[in-house]
């Protein structure tokens, strides 16, 4: 009898919590946008957890800082240029290593979200979802890449190479604006952007295509908007 009674007041609030466009309640939108980042991220982490996920990607390829091309030219012009290739490749499996750690990160995320915070996303635009997750887990998504990022680099001595380029170029009499060596921190930096922009091309779709609503609860909240 007990057990019958809390089911019913379950039901009952349920009934009286606030619906969004279409009649759909906090509770169906919380459902909803749980599903649609699950599936954002897992299509975002099968494309860059892969070899050459970020390496032959025109979009996401992730290439030495902007400031040390400068260096990088110097140094191709000397014939070093297979050690610059080097560390750019390495740089972008590390990357890849990394895509696969986000996943428990998102979850966290997934797992604290608010029935409220689901009706703002469901009522803002075509990447408020992804923009929400940015806000809670960019932190912690970055510090779970760092670490994955900046021992693929020490293995292949990439870090010490940057290092060395970085450390003459500051040296130099005529430099007055300092380079930044940590290139780690630039590469994770590089490595959590593409997968937010990833998840939130899949949330663009699936608020605008009806065949990207792959559930019953998908179709409901993301069809009424």
């Amino acid at each position: 009898l007990l057990l019958l009674s809390g089911s019913l007041l379950s039901c009952d609030v349920l009934q009286q919590l606030p619906t969004t466009t279409g009649g759909v309640t906090e509770a169906e939108a919380g459902h909803g946008i749980r599903q649609a980042l699950n599936q954002g991220l897992g299509k975002a982490v099968s494309q860059l957890n892969v070899t050459d996920g970020f390496f032959k990607s025109a979009l996401y390829k992730i290439l030495l800082p902007p400031e040390a091309q400068k260096i990088e030219n110097t140094f191709r012009t000397l014939g070093l240029g297979s050690m610059v290739d080097k560390a750019v490749l390495t740089i972008n499996r590390g990357a890849e290593d990394a895509a696969g750690y986000a996943t428990p990160i998102f979850v966290d995320a997934i797992k604290a979200m608010t029935l409220t915070d689901a009706l703002n996303i469901v009522r803002g635009g075509d990447t408020s979802v992804t923009h929400y997750f940015r806000e809670k887990t960019n932190t912690k998504l970055f510090n779970a890449f760092r670490p994955v990022i900046q021992r693929s680099l020490d293995k292949v001595e990439a870090t010490k190479y940057y290092g060395d380029l970085i450390q003459r170029y500051n040296d130099f009499p005529t430099t007055f604006k300092k380079l930044d060596p940590d290139l780690a921190s630039y590469v994770t930096g590089r490595a959590t952007d593409a997968l937010f922009n990833l998840i939130a091309v899949e949330e663009k779709n699936i608020r605008e295509n009806p065949v990207a609503r792959t559930t019953e609860i998908l179709r409901k909240v993301f069809g009424n908007l």
